[in-house]
């Protein structure tokens, strides 16, 4: 096992945590192991003390993920500081990746949320992966362009402490969108020194950051950072993203005893190449890095204030969290080029909103005569108060035509009650339940054929939790075994909820449900067999009710029907040494729709990719050189529901070298796309025109009618970028 030198406090554990569990056998010899060598590797560990601990703060920054003797599943974990500090990224959400399986890509420009696939999923934006940033849920509902739209553009990647993840629907803590998994991102709290970071590359791409923390006192700290970023991009039309990004943390203490109040500012403007149809690259209609319409793309804003207070005692742990959010979304786009004329078909997309809400728990250690259990007991809040959420027709960005207009409030209250028993040194069990209720009111304010819609709709779910663990075993080193079930759930959009009408045509439109059930089961195991050396395996199941999506461009909700998946997933974390680790995961999953899809009888989910893989390499001694590689595979996937029509599997590769001139200065060489691999970042199946076909009036493009084929995003070229980091 390996522990890396976080930065103060990353590494902090409870103490009381840690008395108990040696107490009580729960800290087995793996677990020992690992924190001797946390030890030994310079992670900074407190004095044991007398008291009762609260059992789930016991985090030991190891192989980023949790060890053998605390983790619930075999498909959770814990990706540290350490692990992304040599990762390559092309873009912040980036970051994500590092949850074995999840796939980021984008299909448009870079001041959108970036589109996630997992574990047989097409999340779309974020439509059934729930993610948390400093306790605050960042997937928004009703959202202007897709349900639990995700935009992690905001993240400073040098900043994150922590990324922790759970897959399934298997937490007691998960609410909305928690489908196929959560995460939970934390942010540092003091820095070892403050820092200038100075980023050049191709393509006119540019950022600043400047970050660093100051000791006010003998426990308060402040941290702040400011960034800001440009950048063309390979395409023909600049995409001109200006992006200012800036944090002020003041904090106490650590994350088990004190508290922490953020505020983060973020503004983003673009210009976007959208995908295009491929006939339109191949007939040499446009170039490959081409675009049908010049005037897509946005502007987008988030500002938020999050405050953060746990105190532990003797009986057990309390925190409380609140947050605020402003948020906007101005997005213009014309997926389906010429349809409808040679004027396009662009559309604008607008969200204003303010978005508050907070979390309050408590946690208790209930001591030998309960079998060492711990119980914990928590309350969620969240309001949206959307007060504009549009859809217009535009040319270039100016409104012509207002299709609909809302205003929404939706409030979601989340109460949840979760036990951990050790029964015996080889056998502990979870078991949780959880209560959502959502109430939300829509009022159309315009739209040709809007103002019938709109009311007041509500829904409610009771979502039981269980997991068993056995063991450590003396098999391959340590060993434990997992199974894991729970419901959960993703809410659908308020819009379609409250439908009568479909504001395209005036045509009756069908009310969708408020709340989508989810039921999950996962078999597991994980071992150690080899000093240094973490495997998981997971064989897991998934059925969705309905994968209902709300359709922005369109102002409808989209049928999709109940669907079926499983898969199964291999992770593994190898440091034989201190200064070198080796990560490698492949997961393979199959999805169907129950029924058959009345148009061509086929049952296969678009887009949902069935084989993914991924190697990466870290290489740091602490000398002059470091370094991190990065390889992944995505297979081919059916892009319509026969599976006639296949996506092409590729493979690409990131790597990032650094060199320390000095303890002060350090600079790195990022190589996006190493070896320019000539593919899609990602493929659609779908109708379009181009201007060509439009002009020439081909299968009535230009009059109402599109030509279905495949859409596609090429992958960007291979990109170099230089860092150089002057510390003070």
């Amino acid at each position: 096992m390996h522990c890396y030198p976080l930065a103060p406090g990353a590494c902090a554990h409870n103490e009381t945590a840690l008395n108990a569990l040696l107490r009580t056998g729960a800290l087995l010899p793996a677990t020992l192991r690992s924190l001797s060598f946390a030890l030994l590797s310079g992670c900074a560990l407190p004095a044991f003390g007398a008291g009762i601990p609260t059992l789930q703060e016991v985090t030991v920054a190891t192989d980023g993920k949790d060890l053998i003797g605390v983790a619930d599943s075999a498909s959770e974990g814990t990706v540290t500081a350490g692990q992304l500090a040599t990762r390559p990224l092309l873009r912040p959400a980036e970051v994500m990746e590092a949850v074995p399986g999840m796939v980021v890509t984008q299909h448009s420009g870079d001041g959108k949320a970036n589109q996630y696939f997992l574990r047989g999923f097409n999340l779309d934006h974020g439509s059934d992966f729930s993610t948390h940033v400093l306790g605050m849920p960042i997937n928004m509902a009703s959202h202007a362009h897709g349900q639990g739209y995700m935009d992690l553009n905001f993240l400073i990647p040098e900043l994150i402490s922590s990324v922790k993840y759970r897959k399934g629907v298997y937490g007691a803590e998960d609410g909305d969108f928690a489908t196929s998994g959560s995460a939970r991102i934390d942010y540092v709290r003091e820095l070892d020194a403050p820092f200038v970071e100075f980023g050049f590359g191709q393509n006119n791409y540019r950022r600043l950051l400047a970050a660093g923390s100051t000791a006010l006192n003998d426990d308060l700290r402040l941290l702040a950072a400011v960034e800001f970023t440009g950048n063309d991009g390979p395409w023909d039309q600049p995409e001109n993203l200006v992006k200012k990004n800036a944090l002020l943390r003041l904090s106490s203490g650590t994350a088990a005893n004190g508290f922490a109040i953020t505020g983060m500012f973020y503004r983003a403007d673009w210009t976007a190449s959208e995908h295009v149809p491929e006939r339109a690259i191949d007939s040499g209609e446009i170039d490959r890095y081409d675009t049908l319409s010049q005037k897509d793309g946005g502007k987008t804003h988030r500002y938020s204030l999050a405050g953060e207070w746990a105190r532990s005692d003797s009986t057990g742990t309390t925190r409380a969290s609140a947050y605020v959010v402003d948020y906007g979304l101005n997005l213009y786009s014309a997926p389906s080029g010429y349809i409808s004329g040679l004027q396009g078909d662009q559309h604008e997309q607008a969200d204003d909103r303010v978005q508050w809400g907070g979390e309050l728990r408590r946690s208790w250690f209930l001591g030998p005569q309960w079998k060492d259990t711990e119980l914990a007991v928590g309350a969620q809040l969240r309001q949206d108060r959307i007060d504009k959420v549009g859809l217009y027709n535009t040319v270039n960005r100016q409104r012509t035509e207002v299709v609909r207009e809302d205003r929404i409030t939706e409030t979601a209250v989340g109460v949840f009650v979760d036990t951990r028993t050790q029964w015996t040194p080889w056998l502990r069990t979870g078991l949780g339940v959880r209560y959502d209720e959502i109430h939300a009111r829509a009022s159309a304010l315009a739209g040709t054929f809007n103002m019938d819609n709109g009311g007041h709709t509500e829904a409610r779910q009771t979502s039981p939790k269980l997991g068993v663990v056995l063991g450590p075993f003396e098999l391959l080193g340590q060993t434990e075994f997992y199974a894991n079930w729970g419901h959960g759930f993703h809410s659908n959009d308020v819009r379609g909820a409250t439908a009568r009408t479909n504001p395209q045509d005036g045509s009756a439109a069908e009310r969708v449900p408020l709340i989508v059930k989810a039921r999950g089961s996962e078999l597991g195991v994980r071992a150690a067999p080899l000093p240094g050396w973490n495997t998981s395996l997971s064989v897991w199941r998934m059925t969705l009710d309905s994968e209902l999506v709300f359709v922005g461009d369109e102002g409808i909700t989209e049928p999709k029907g109940a669907s079926r998946r499983h898969g199964v997933e291999w992770s593994n974390y190898f440091a034989p040494t201190p200064w070198l680790i080796v990560d490698a995961d492949v997961a393979w999953s199959r999805a169907r729709f129950q029924d058959a899809n009345p148009d061509n009888g086929g049952r296969r989910v678009p887009n949902a990719i069935p084989l993914t893989a991924s190697l990466g390499l870290s290489v740091d001694d602490g000398g002059k050189w470091f370094g991190g590689l990065r390889l992944r595979y995505l297979g081919a996937y059916d892009l319509e529901e026969t599976g006639a029509e296949k996506s092409t599997a590729f493979w690409m590769a990131n790597l990032k070298l650094g060199y320390r001139v000095s303890k002060q200065i350090e600079a790195t060489l990022d190589v996006l796309n190493l070896f320019d691999k000539r593919a899609n970042d990602i493929e659609y199946w779908g109708g379009a025109c181009t201007r060509g076909e439009a002009m020439a009036g081909l299968d009535g493009c230009g009059s109402g009618s599109a030509i279905d084929g495949r859409l596609v995003h090429p992958l960007e070229p291979r990109t170099l970028r230089v860092g150089l980091r002057v510390s003070f």
